[in-house]
């Protein structure tokens, strides 16, 4: 994992057969400080989730001709006097063995009815299932009744997905605000031009 803010890499893990559901970003790598942090900067136990700051001399200068975000992403370390620490974005938290899972994007919270939902949480559930190649959760809404969530999965190869089996999965796993209220099964997610996920 390393983002080019901090690159080229901040943490490693080797895969093995037993990484089947969640493949774990890793452990940090030598002369990088990684702190998973709440929303006033103070880090989070072990097992709870929080967002990922990056640290140590491998960070860019900033944004070239971005003076705003550079401001918002590159901020004060307050473990370290002088220091600098890049704001990923990233929703993750440490694992019991000293290793990162990656949740979600902190971009993709988002608010129904009142309760804030993280959509990567949901997608990690839909992806723990054997049949889910990949899978996307967004909000949607329309006049007449309101918002909601829908989720859309891709099946591994030669699966035959059910989504109202996939829903019942996921009203096991997750609160009843947070299952989605339509599950779509698609050949594959759209993509930006980019090559990024289209939501």
């Amino acid at each position: 994992y390393g983002p080019t803010e901090a690159s080229v890499d901040v943490t490693f893990h080797e895969v093995t057969e037993a990484d089947r559901v969640v493949v774990p970003i890793g452990a940090p790598v030598w002369n990088t400080q990684t702190l998973v942090l709440d929303g006033r900067l103070r880090p989070v136990p072990v097992g709870v989730a929080g967002e990922l700051y990056l640290g140590g001399v491998q960070l860019a200068r900033g944004y070239r001709g971005r003076p705003d975000l550079t401001a918002d992403r590159f901020v004060a370390n307050p473990f370290g006097a002088g220091s600098r620490l890049y704001r990923t974005g990233d929703r993750v938290r440490w694992l019991p063995g000293g290793e990162l899972e990656y949740l979600g994007r902190t971009d993709f919270q988002v608010k129904l009815r009142g309760q804030r939902v993280e959509l990567g949480e949901i997608e990690a559930v839909l992806l723990r299932r054997e049949d889910v190649a990949q899978a996307v959760v967004v909000l949607r809404g329309d006049g007449s009744s309101g918002e909601y969530l829908a989720g859309y999965v891709v099946p591994v190869s030669g699966a035959v997905v059910d989504e109202r089996v996939v829903r019942e999965w996921a009203a096991v796993a997750l609160p009843g605000f947070m299952v989605p209220s339509v599950v779509v099964v698609l050949a594959e997610l759209p993509v930006t031009v980019n090559g990024k996920l289209d939501r």
